[in-house]
């Protein structure tokens, strides 16, 4: 009787399949890259507006 291989078993078979990465490249999926970028600066914009608010408010 065939057996199913297990969910872990068959990511691993995918994930083996997979090149290797190339060097200084961390995000397989470009889309990936630029989402991280924006909510990266997102957020740094985010605390400057906050750091100013207080900054104006704190007297």
């Amino acid at each position: 009787m065939a057996r199913r291989k297990s969910l872990e078993e068959r990511i691993a078979d995918r994930v083996a399949k997979r090149p290797p990465m190339k060097d200084s490249k961390h995000f397989e999926h470009g889309p990936a890259k630029w989402i991280f970028a924006s909510v990266l600066v997102f957020a740094v914009l985010v605390h400057f507006v906050i750091v100013g608010i207080v900054m104006l408010l704190g007297n």
